[in-house]
C-alpha cells in the first residue's frame, strides 16, 4: 500500500511501466499520479494501492473506485486517466464539464501532451471516484 503523499514507487512494475513510456509522457502521467494522491491525502485516504491493472498503473481505495492512468503507442501524443465505465462517474463528469475535457466513450478523460491539465477539475473528477462507494447513491454523485 503507497501512502498518499508518495513521490517514489513502492511497486517496481509500475516502475518499469512509467520508465517504458516516452519521457515527456512518463512526465504528465506522473503529474496524474500526483494529483491522485494529493486528492487522497485532501480526502484524508490513508492508503491508496498502487499496483498493474491491464498493465497501466491502477490506484484503487476501499471507498472508491479504481482510476488508471496510461499511454498508447497507436495514439503517441494522448495518455489518459481512465474510469470504471460500469459507473456513473463519466457520466457526471460530463454533465459538469462538458466544456473542460475530451471524453473516450464512458471511461476516460483524454490528454494531448500539449494540454494544460485543468487541475481543479481533474481533482474533483479524482475526488468523486475515490469516494465513489460513499456517494454513488446521491445525484450528480454529490457533485
Amino acid at each position: 500500500m503507497a501512502t498518499p503523499n508518495q513521490t517514489t514507487f513502492n511497486s517496481t512494475q509500475v516502475a518499469e511501466v512509467f520508465n517504458s513510456y516516452p519521457e515527456l509522457i512518463s512526465e504528465k502521467l506522473f503529474e496524474l499520479r500526483q494529483l491522485i494522491f494529493e486528492t487522497a491525502l485532501a480526502l484524508d485516504i490513508d492508503e491508496i494501492e498502487e499496483t498493474l491493472k491491464w498493465g497501466e498503473p491502477s490506484y484503487l481505495t476501499k471507498s472508491g473506485s479504481t482510476v488508471r492512468i496510461a499511454w498508447r503507442k497507436s495514439k503517441p501524443h494522448e495518455y489518459a486517466i481512465f474510469f470504471n465505465c460500469k459507473t456513473s462517474l463519466i457520466e457526471t463528469f460530463k454533465e459538469i464539464y462538458f466544456d473542460t475535457f475530451t471524453f473516450e466513450g464512458n471511461r476516460a478523460i483524454l490528454f494531448n501532451e500539449a494540454d494544460d491539465i485543468p487541475v481543479n477539475a481533474l481533482k474533483h473528477c479524482i475526488e468523486l471516484s475515490l469516494r465513489y462507494h460513499k456517494i454513488k447513491h446521491l445525484p450528480m454523485l454529490g457533485a
